[in-house]
């Protein structure tokens, strides 16, 4: 019996290297890779895991994100507010109107969940 319901993450075989759509380069050199491992039959949440080097972006969000930390820390700071420090273990969550910058301290692998507005 296949239990269509479960799905666990395996290796990431295939990435996007392009920035994400609202994220500007601030400081340094910056890549990301994201690699949509999962998305509902609607469209409307998908799932998968990120990687990011050094360097510090400004990040505007139009959908909400839940992140698990795998590996590396960084520093968010929403615009106007507090910096949070993110490390290996971590979980959050981002709301939707977010605009603030992502300062990758250490390489970053996070596992997420987002889902449109």
């Amino acid at each position: 019996m296949t239990n269509t319901t479960i799905l666990k993450f395996g290796a990431v075989e295939h990435s996007d290297g392009e920035d994400l759509p609202g994220w500007i380069v601030v400081e340094g050199r910056p890549t990301m890779q994201t690699a949509v491992q999962h998305t509902t039959a609607d469209g409307k949440v998908m799932s998968g895991t990120w990687r990011a080097s050094p360097g510090t972006y400004h990040a505007t969000y139009t959908d909400y994100e839940f992140v698990h930390m795998i590996a590396g820390r960084i520093i968010i700071t929403p615009d106007g507010g507090t910096p949070v420090e993110i490390g290996p273990g971590d979980a959050f969550v981002v709301e939707a109107d977010f605009k603030g910058t992502w300062q990758i301290l250490e390489p970053v692998t996070k596992h997420f969940v987002v889902r449109a507005s």
